[in-house]
């Protein structure tokens, strides 16, 4: 009876090896689906070098697995949303991190050490009445 409450719980689908994670980052969020594979990334329906066009953040979606010592062993399929690029990219590393961290407990310690399993939790400032931005005023003029 209380097998089946436990595959409830957790995030690792016992039927194909499948493991969902959630990423987080500024206002993106990203659901990513990890299995043993060969290291296809795919992004929205697009592989992750036509998704994020810009070398350094296809150097960051990858680098979990480059810490892990895990490249071209898994295949990712995620959904993004919300934000900008650099956020998806982020929130897309976040999900990628904590989904090696289910299907492999034993890589938390190297990834925590490189602080990819923690959420960043900066996020745009708030404007404020008053001011032209957040913190900047509006020029000053002396006459």
């Amino acid at each position: 009876m209380n097998e089946p409450l436990e595959n409830q719980n957790s995030k690792v689908n016992s039927n194909k090896n499948i493991v969902y994670a959630t990423g987080r980052r500024k206002k993106s969020i990203a659901r990513v689906w990890l299995n043993r594979g060969t290291g296809n990334i795919i992004v929205n329906g697009k592989k992750m070098v036509e998704y994020f066009k810009r070398p350094n953040h296809q150097m960051q979606v990858s680098r979990p697995f480059v810490v892990a010592n895990r490249k071209n062993e898994f295949d990712i399929k995620c959904h993004v949303k919300g934000g900008g690029m650099s956020g998806q990219a982020g929130a897309v590393i976040h999900g990628i991190s904590r989904a090696l961290v289910n299907f492999e407990p034993e890589l938390k310690p190297i990834l925590k050490k490189v602080k990819l399993t923690t959420r960043d939790s900066r996020s745009v400032e708030r404007k404020k009445y008053g001011l032209r931005k957040a913190r900047r005023s509006f020029q000053f003029s002396k006459r």
